[in-house]
């Protein structure tokens, strides 16, 4: 069977690719800070699907932890043929009115901890093939304070990679939501139906995910698994950063 190796599989969107992809029959290793929601889905999913899961509690802001884990993907004795770049978190404040600490660990685990894995899974899957995805999000097309940085990082990266390793039987795609129901706003203290988002602009987990290992399957450097939202970037791309950057403020990506 396959393996595929997910960060942030703790819940959102890693736990829909978790319940996707064992359902798949493929092997799962799971990577999250929170031991008991991992257990907890780990144990569902063998039941569930009779699929072999591993669990491993890291910090993806620590680099010994992102150590631990990019040593696992590229264990040569257990392949991983899948690595999903998902964990991630979003700050409530604008830049200068966060701690620098805290845009630091964001950057750290949004790119840095991005980075590193995908090292370490390039080299590993280059001669037999591999697929990565990069969990990025619409944001990354429009200017909003670092959230947007990083997942612009990510989808100027995942796009170069997927051209320079392609060749090397291996796929890199930037999976780009917009606004979708997880806990993800809930973490940054916004409740449901308080974002300030139209419900026109919501997106499901399982429709997220299900576009995601449709395209990077295909081999497409990006996924935005929406027309509508297809539309918001096109336009984006047309309009000046000022209008754009103020229309972004009323909602979180």
């Amino acid at each position: 069977m396959p393996t595929a190796l997910i960060t942030g599989a703790s819940a959102g969107l890693g736990a829909e690719f978790a319940r996707q992809l064992a359902a798949r029959h493929a092997d799962l290793v799971l990577v999250a800070r929170s031991a008991d929601a991992l257990e907890t889905l780990a144990a569902q999913l063998r039941d569930e699907h009779g699929v072999h899961v591993e669990v491993m509690v890291a910090d993806l802001a620590i680099d010994t932890e992102v150590q631990r884990v990019a040593d696992r993907v590229a264990d040569s004795a257990a392949p991983v043929d899948l690595l999903v770049n998902n964990a991630g978190f979003g700050l409530p404040l604008h830049f200068a009115d966060n701690p620098i600490d805290d845009e630091v660990r964001h950057l750290r685990v949004h790119v840095e901890a991005s980075m590193r894995l995908m090292h370490a899974a390039i080299r590993a899957m280059r001669g037999r093939g591999g697929r990565i995805i990069n969990v990025a999000s619409v944001a990354g097309f429009i200017s909003r304070s670092t959230y947007s940085a990083c997942k612009s990082w990510l989808i100027g990266f995942s796009r170069w990679a997927n051209d320079e390793y392609g060749r090397d039987g291996v796929s890199v795609t930037a999976l780009c939501p917009g606004f979708t129901h997880t806990s993800f706003h809930e973490r940054m203290g916004l409740t449901p139906g308080q974002e300030g988002v139209p419900a026109i602009m919501w997106l499901d987990a399982p429709r997220v995910v299900r576009a995601g290992l449709r395209d990077a399957a295909l081999g497409r450097p990006v996924s935005i698994p929406s027309l509508r939202y297809k539309l918001i970037v096109a336009l984006a791309r047309l309009l000046p950063s000022r209008l754009t950057s103020g229309v972004a403020r009323r909602g979180r990506v």
